[in-house]
């Protein structure tokens, strides 16, 4: 894992000032058990362990992820995820979908046909788009991808479901919270969405979550 991101501090200050439930869930997980969000830059890593968390609990995906990583000899990149065959892969515990999104991931990182550096100087929804052409990739997949591997700083993944629920539990709002609020919160907290989403995260799982 990598350093904070240079914004996290200036962030937390940011948001303190602009909402008041946000100031109490920062001070509530200050420092010296505060965790915070970091990242692995390593693309292929994260990716794969989204797909497998699709749809599925965290414990389910932790525990298939677990079996995965074993059957990679605990080197998940795109060379030996090409060599496992379908049935290893699926052996982990995964769906043939997600066999599938795995090893065509592999086959194009392998063959350039995508390419992660280019995600640098995309915007963030250009980023989006570009990484939703992967197999089993969606928007949710992508935007986990822009705040866990490239630490952007201003994503609000509105599709996540323990986003919605940790709005609803804190702002004391029916589930699902009304679009006019998410889009209000979404508003208040930038540019620093990713850092208010990460404390809202924090509200209701006390595992900090990593891609």
């Amino acid at each position: 894992m990598t350093k904070i991101p240079k914004y996290w501090n200036t962030a937390k200050k940011y948001l303190s000032k602009k909402d008041k439930i946000m100031a109490q869930l920062i001070l509530k997980y200050k420092s010296p058990s505060e965790t915070v969000l970091t990242s692995r830059k390593d693309i292929f890593f994260s990716l794969c362990k989204s797909i497998i968390g699709q749809q599925i609990s965290v414990a389910a995906a932790n525990s298939v992820f677990l079996k995965f990583k074993k059957k990679c000899n605990n080197r998940i990149n795109a060379k030996t995820v090409k060599k496992l065959t379908f049935m290893q892969l699926k052996s982990c515990g995964l769906s043939k979908q997600k066999v599938r999104g795995i090893k065509s991931l592999a086959n194009q990182i392998l063959d350039k046909s995508f390419n992660p550096k280019l995600i640098d100087k995309m915007s963030d929804e250009e980023a989006i788009v570009y990484l939703s052409q992967l197999r089993q990739i969606g928007r949710w997949s992508a935007e986990m991808i822009l705040l866990f591997t490239y630490n952007r700083s201003n994503i609000w993944p509105i599709q996540d479901i323990g986003l919605l629920r940790a709005i609803s539990n804190n702002y004391k709002k029916k589930y699902f919270p009304p679009i006019s609020f998410i889009t209000l919160l979404n508003k208040k907290f930038t540019p620093y969405c990713s850092v208010a989403t990460w404390y809202l995260w924090r509200s209701i799982d006390n595992d900090p979550i990593q891609y």
